[in-house]
């Protein structure tokens, strides 16, 4: 009833033994190596994803630090302002104080010259109105009073004129 549907038992056994020796053949030297290469393969890009895993952490990493640095070198930079800020402005003031006594020794001295140049002229006026009054006295009375005197007396009614305009 086989062969009547075209199936041959002993053509069937051969059919069926030559597949398996090609299937043997294949396993053998062609299912096995691709196996291999294709686990080799898989390895390898497991390693590549590993290795691109790790540069990307040592990236991200490397970012951190380079940012950890920038803001110290900005924190750095800031107080480095600070410092520079805090000794120009010590300079103003200390230029300022040296200044300013400066100008007070200048306005001392100033205030002694011009007491020294007042206290001369005073002098010279009292000592040349007295040798006026002297000189004035004499052509009135026409006569020679006693110098040393009338000029002690002169010097008397300075002082009390001076004494007067003080108090």
């Amino acid at each position: 009833m086989l062969e009547t549907l075209g199936i041959h038992f002993p053509s069937l056994a051969i059919y069926l033994v030559n597949f398996l020796l090609v299937l043997l053949l294949l396993y053998l030297f062609a299912y096995k190596p691709i196996l291999r290469l294709m686990d080799q393969r898989a390895e390898r890009i497991r390693e590549s994803l590993d290795a691109a895993e790790k540069a990307r952490e040592d990236a991200a990493s490397s970012q951190e630090a380079i940012q950890e640095q920038i803001t110290e070198a900005r924190r750095e930079g800031q107080r480095i302002m600070d410092q520079t800020r805090e000794a120009a402005e010590r300079f103003r003031t200390e230029e300022m104080d040296k200044a300013r006594q400066e100008a007070e020794a200048f306005v001392q001295r100033a205030r002694a010259d011009i007491q020294r140049e007042r206290d001369f002229a005073l002098e010279d006026v009292r000592a040349s109105f007295g040798d006026l009054a002297i000189t004035a006295a004499e052509r009135v009375i026409r006569r020679s009073l006693d110098r040393t005197a009338h000029e002690e007396l002169i010097n008397q009614v300075l002082e009390e004129g001076e004494s007067l305009r003080r108090g």
